[in-house]
């Protein structure tokens, strides 16, 4: 952590990750910020373990700075890089326990963080020395506290999304799956196919991140991955596009609800503009009247070139929160 050094707020001490114990800790500390925050996103530490593995540009015992006071963890802040249309961006995730708040822990942990960052550039550790650099995090808009924080550190709000949400229940409008295309249940042979067509096809998003191979492992070794949710169409041996659906049912059981999240909603260039995406969104809530979920969940970038948004619109999604994206240039 050379180049890295935090002060820590009176009462308060801060501490590198030990990933033979503090996974538990860290997962606890995650699930109170969450409840408190109404975020629904309450993980097991085996979660966080699995979410948190190695890759390029993260390492737990490296990148990830722990805050204690009176011997109980009251703060966590990760940093991790990838390379995101030709610049490397640094993310920020920080929690403060909900009763530690106001006390500068937050301010504390985000400014290691941008230290972290910035000392990895020059030798390469933190992506290619001489590419652009940004530094920048998620925040909920209905969370307070980060708006103040980005803005007393030199943030500026570069983007905003959605998570949309809809009642399986509810009627859906008919979309046919176009002519000269079949879905087909998901074959273990067929996941790397199914992965590089959608690396393909988000290929278009704003800032589509680079994916690397530890991405594709932590992906297909998620303890709630079901493919039997999969809808992906296929023209022939190509992937025209896919619908990667997920249901952390261990999970909606801790937060009280029953919802399946649309985690990859993904069509090729070339069976664009031909109603592929409405007849996979149609044919995946058919598909989750069936799985005991009564809701379906998505993201969506607010601005996206592609129309998703009115997409989602018109197949019966409302959004139901707001997130933004706020970043600031990085110097080595």
């Amino acid at each position: 952590m050379t180049g890295s050094v935090a002060v820590a707020p009176p009462g308060v001490t801060f501490r590198a990750f030990d990933p033979a114990a503090d996974f538990p800790r860290v997962a606890e500390l995650i699930s109170t910020c969450h409840r408190h925050d109404d975020i629904d996103w309450l993980p097991t530490a085996t979660e966080v373990a699995h979410d948190w593995s190695p890759a390029p540009g993260f390492s737990p015992a490296r990148d990830v700075l722990v805050a204690e006071s009176a011997g109980r963890t009251v703060g966590v802040v990760t940093i991790e890089w990838r390379l995101r249309g030709g610049k490397v961006v640094h993310h920020v995730e920080i929690w403060v326990r909900p009763e530690a708040r106001r006390r500068g822990i937050g301010r504390a942990l985000l400014g290691w963080a941008e230290a972290r960052a910035r000392s990895s550039i020059p030798g390469g550790e933190g992506g290619a020395p001489d590419a652009p650099h940004e530094v920048g995090g998620w925040a909920d808009s209905e969370v307070a506290g980060h708006a103040e924080l980005a803005a007393a550190r030199g943030y500026r709000i570069v983007r905003y999304f959605y998570d949309m949400r809809r009642p399986v229940a509810d009627p859906i409008p008919e979309a046919p799956l176009p002519a000269g295309l079949e879905v087909r249940s998901v074959q273990p042979d067929d996941h790397r196919r199914i992965w590089d067509a959608d690396i393909e096809a988000f290929a278009d998003h704003w800032e589509a991140g680079k994916r690397v191979e530890e991405d594709f492992e932590r992906w297909f070794t998620a303890p709630w991955l079901d493919t039997s949710l999969w809808q992906v169409a296929w023209d022939g041996d190509e992937v025209a596009g896919s619908i990667m659906t997920s249901i952390n049912r261990q999970e909606n059981e801790r937060l009280g609800v029953r919802i399946a999240w649309l985690d990859h909603v993904s069509v090729r260039r070339p069976w664009r503009n031909r109603g592929l995406a409405a007849a996979l969104i149609g044919s995946t809530v058919q598909l989750l009247r069936t799985r005991d979920a009564d809701f379906a969940a998505l993201g969506v970038d607010a601005e996206n070139l592609t129309g998703a948004l009115r997409l989602y619109e018109k197949m019966g999604f409302s959004r139901h929160k707001t997130g933004i994206a706020y970043r600031k240039a990085l110097e080595a």
